[in-house]
């Protein structure tokens, strides 16, 4: 006997956080800052064959204020890095950033002191899009994932609670692993 038996049929029950991640999902704008040849790749996906309108993107913009999401296309040179922070910035809170691309994710072949290896450097990345460049349904699976991340995002006390315990996941996987048998150490 819960309170779903004692509502009227045609009344959806929810939580908050969950109408929060639907709404937050539904209306992600992205702000694009294609750098190299990924972006032609970033905008065919706008386009009307791959459509990405049809998952609440519906504006790509220019303006870092009215964007949550950046899609980082391309190599970031050590000259872009500041504006790519200084965007980053700029953009309101919850704000998500996609790697597009191996040279986004780890400077790919370009290992050298002009390039960023990983934009991850500069701003964290919450999902990573290798290939080079990714085809635009690889963009599609990402923005996807992405998506689905953000509908189980949690909210206020809960957010605290789960980012203390994904730092202390951190902290166990980075501590060394002593076994103790009969006295000795391994």
């Amino acid at each position: 006997m819960g309170l779903e038996e004692k509502v009227p049929s045609g009344i959806m029950l929810t939580t908050v956080e969950q109408a929060a991640g639907l709404v937050r999902k539904s209306s992600m704008w992205p702000a694009t800052f294609g750098l190299a040849c990924c972006a032609i790749e970033m905008m065919s996906v706008g386009g009307p064959h791959y459509d990405l309108a049809r998952f609440g993107m519906e504006k790509f913009g220019a303006t870092p204020r009215q964007a949550d999401l950046m899609i980082v296309a391309g190599r970031v040179s050590q000259k872009m890095a500041p504006v790519l922070r200084q965007i980053y910035d700029q953009m309101p809170e919850p704000k998500w950033v996609i790697a597009m691309g191996v040279c986004a994710s780890s400077g790919g072949m370009f290992n050298n002191y002009a390039v960023v290896q990983g934009v991850d450097h500069v701003v964290p990345v919450d999902m990573y899009l290798p290939g080079c460049p990714p085809r635009p349904e690889m963009l599609l699976d990402a923005v996807l994932k992405l998506q689905d991340k953000i509908q189980n995002t949690k909210l206020g006390a809960h957010r605290e609670q789960e980012i203390e315990e994904e730092e202390e996941r951190q902290l166990r996987r980075n501590l060394p692993v002593v076994e103790q048998t009969g006295g000795e150490q391994r």
